[in-house]
């Protein structure tokens, strides 16, 4: 087996620990033959809806929204498919049809919320006195920025009239119960998806600054409304809530530890450095080279043959006219300082099979990658100066391409040192 090969049999068990179709049935309510009303939006919700409908004998309808591409069939729980990472009308609709959904229940109703990554994007209600085109270009700055993913829902959760708690209060009294899939930095369920069904600790003037920290224009009555605390979300206490459980059922640790698990298998030491890594992405690619240098030297952190794994969400600060999502950039920036290091092999990915805005979901690196670079005419850094990893990579025919997983648990690296 290669160590291209190899890198991918890792990958593929990390998805298949995140699978809706393995992580979904085990947490479903026992069924009384009551009725279920199933909403939910992510990457990974239309996975999860079909699991749901597979293992539910009682009356069941719904409504989800996912990707574009990302949508697989049901019969009893509707599919939509919206924009992601900039909403769109598609979203915005099923946010308000979500919501309708869900007013005027009582308490012996029950909902059932399937939340994941992406969901932030695709319930596009925006609050009252907010356009849909102002939620498009904030979000649009922000994700050019290099602003953290908890700071980009922060202020999501201000200008949007359903996440934030807001989805759980309009259900209020009826019983509701998340079943969510991390992909954010630490399993927050208020910044997973931007928190639709949980209190939001955040405020509004945390919202603003962040959007002042960034430079990002705000329009004069949207800030009034920040400032004035008119966009304020549900709080922890707040009795809307009260009916409301959430349980975290796939997390970037467990996929790691799939991995990881996948590596002993095949007699590779695995050192997992952490499921949270956040910063820029061709920093981390810097510093995971000295990690795995010093693997490949020293026989520290790990003595090889091993693989160094890690998980998390890097930001990309735009500043070229390139292509390439932040899982290319993190590579290249690794590709770069390993600088053909012999004996060091690496695989980056999105594990919703999507980097960025691109059809990849990430890209491999090996100790050739320089030299084929240079072959081809290809210069590293004046891609990296201007954000075009994906051309890089795309040159060398070294993409990753998987199609929508139907999952999303986040970033997922793997470095492979002394491994020929």
């Amino acid at each position: 087996m290669t160590p291209g090969e190899t890198l991918r049999r890792l990958f593929d068990a990390a998805i298949a620990a995140a699978d809706p179709a393995w992580c979904v049935p085990p947490q479903l309510p026992p069924d009384d033959g009551g009725r279920l009303i199933v909403i939910g939006a992510g990457k990974a919700s239309a996975a999860m809806a079909r699991a749901v409908e597979q293992h539910w004998s009682g009356p069941l309808d719904g409504l989800v929204v996912t990707r574009y591409g990302h949508g697989v069939p049901c019969d009893r729980i509707e599919i939509v498919e919206a924009a992601h990472p900039v909403p769109d009308a598609a979203g915005e609709q099923a946010a308000q049809r979500m919501l309708a959904k869900v007013h005027g229940l009582a308490e012996n109703d029950r909902v059932l919320a399937l939340i994941s990554g992406g969901g932030s994007a695709l319930l596009a209600a925006p609050a009252d006195g907010i356009t849909l085109a102002d939620k498009r270009a904030i979000t649009a700055a922000l994700l050019k920025s290099g602003a953290a993913i908890g700071e980009i829902n922060c202020v999501r959760k201000h200008l949007s009239a359903i996440k934030g708690g807001r989805l759980a209060a309009a259900a209020w009294p009826a019983r509701l119960l998340t079943l969510a899939i991390s992909d954010v930095p630490g399993d927050d369920p208020a910044v997973i998806a931007s928190g639709p069904t949980v209190a939001d600790p955040t405020s509004a003037a945390e919202a603003l600054r962040i959007l002042d920290f960034h430079t990002i224009a705000v329009p004069p009555a949207l800030r009034a409304r920040l400032v004035s605390g008119a966009l304020e979300t549900p709080k922890p206490g707040d009795p809307r809530l009260a009916n409301s459980a959430f349980q975290l059922i796939a997390s970037p640790r467990q996929m790691l530890e799939a991995a990881a698990a996948a590596a002993r298998q095949l007699g590779i030491t695995p050192l997992i450095l952490g499921d949270a890594i956040e910063g820029e992405a061709r920093e981390v690619g810097k510093v995971l080279a000295g990690v795995a240098l010093s693997c490949a030297r020293h026989g520290f952190p790990a003595t090889k043959p091993c693989v160094l794994l890690s998980g998390g969400e890097t930001t990309v600060t735009l500043k070229g006219q390139g292509r390439g999502g932040r899982n290319t950039e993190f590579l290249l920036g690794l590709a770069l300082a390993l600088d053909g290091a012999p004996g060091i092999h690496a695989l980056a990915a999105d594990t919703d099979g999507i980097d960025g805005s691109e059809d990849n979901a990430g890209a491999y690196v090996g100790p050739e990658t320089p030299g084929r670079a240079r072959a081809l005419g290809l210069d590293g850094r004046a891609h990296l100066a201007d954000n075009d990893a994906w051309g890089y990579f795309a040159a060398l025919g070294d993409l990753l391409i998987t199609g929508p997983t139907r999952t999303n648990v986040n970033d997922f690296r793997a470095i492979i040192v002394g491994l020929e």
